[in-house]
């Protein structure tokens, strides 16, 4: 997907620091998935956040 660039060691990075704190304490979970799912659509309505191109 062209919007979804990120640097190729964040995503992984991200996902394994999520899944530990999600073993360590599982209430985290909602904050976490709710933190993600904002960011996705912090980035997806404002590309230029993540680098990507500043006109449409």
């Amino acid at each position: 997907m062209m919007g979804m660039q990120m640097h190729p060691v964040l995503g992984p990075l991200a996902a394994l620091i999520a899944g530990v704190l999600i073993l360590i304490m599982p209430r985290l979970l909602n904050y976490i998935v709710a933190i993600y799912l904002i960011l996705i659509g912090l980035f997806g309505l404002f590309p230029a956040l993540m680098g990507g191109p500043m006109g449409l």
